[in-house]
């Protein structure tokens, strides 16, 4: 296959390169910055890939059997207004791009499938209800920022299969949520972030990648999937568990303002939690890798 990748950079995406390179399909990475790019994706370890700016994405998206959609600023950073404008535009702006790119496209040379992210933000926080694709959007601002970018993704055109993928919190090595709480964690012996209560719907980054890799290639996946594991557990237990694989005590717990210190407004995204599970990738028959956290969390930090 030709997969053309925006987000290619970034934490999901560079795995996703990596595995699709790995099994020989020809990757066109759509980026902002080929100097960051090149360096991330060298040719020496990625011979046959495509680096392409801005204009140049037409050309790459004409002829790509699908294209995936991963592309925005990290939420998981200090929220500004200046940021919280950035986090919303940064997707709906590719997004719509990308839709009109591949809507423009000859329908002889447009991709058959779009796969674009979205998150579990979608369905607001709750510590008590619990979230399948079914269930209605939430109210706060990330729920906002994602019916607006799955808004987006919607208008392609309809002979396009479009697969919406709902990611939680990916869990994997050198980056994303982990590589934050990790430090914070040592400092204050481990221990939940907040009351505890709260849940936690995560993934590990292998899985998150073999579900994109599958909904490019499995035409049952279509519509929205929710991208996170069978087992989603309370800040609680996730902590007890990553305070055993590192080997310290989670008797303390890291207080909201130390979390809130890091990552400012951002720390909702981890304070407040949504209990989200896979019902589509189960029906579907998904393989998860991990489907209990003790065990990705064993698998990433040992």
């Amino acid at each position: 296959m030709i997969i053309s990748i925006t987000g290619a950079t970034g934490f999901v995406g560079r795995r996703l390169v990596q595995r699709l390179s790995t099994d020989n399909h020809n990757v066109r990475v759509l980026t902002r910055s080929r100097s960051k790019a090149e360096l991330i994706f060298p040719v020496k370890d990625f011979p046959g890939i495509v680096i392409a700016e801005e204009p140049e994405w037409k050309g790459c998206i004409q002829g790509s059997h699908g294209v995936v959609n991963l592309a925005g600023m990290p939420i998981s950073t200090r929220w500004s207004s200046e940021i919280k404008k950035e986090i919303k535009q940064s997707r709906i702006r590719v997004t719509s791009k990308i839709v009109g790119l591949i809507n423009d496209t000859p329908d002889t040379v447009r991709p058959k499938v779009l796969v674009s992210a979205t998150a579990v933000g979608y369905y607001g926080t709750s510590e008590t209800q619990i979230f399948d694709e079914q269930s209605p959007s939430g109210n706060d601002y990330l729920a906002e920022v994602c019916r607006e970018w799955e808004a987006e993704a919607l208008k392609v055109n309809k002979d396009v299969r479009l697969a919406l993928i709902r990611i939680g919190v990916v869990l994997g090595k050198d980056g994303g949520a982990l590589a934050k709480m990790v430090p914070l964690f040592k400092v204050f012996a481990g221990g939940p972030l907040g009351s505890g209560n709260q849940w936690f719907s995560w993934i590990h980054l292998d899985d998150i990648v073999n579900l994109i890799y599958e909904a490019l290639s499995n035409p049952s996946y279509k519509g929205v999937i929710n991208g996170t594991a069978p087992n989603p557990v309370r800040l609680a237990e996730m902590c007890e568990h990553l305070g055993n694989v590192l080997g310290r005590p989670s008797w303390l717990p890291v207080p909201d303002f130390a979390l809130k210190a890091v990552l400012g407004e951002g720390a909702t995204v981890v304070l407040d939690g949504q209990r989200v599970l896979p019902a589509r990738a189960k029906e579907l028959g998904f393989p998860f890798k991990y489907s209990y956290i003790k065990d990705a969390l064993r698998a990433i930090l040992s």
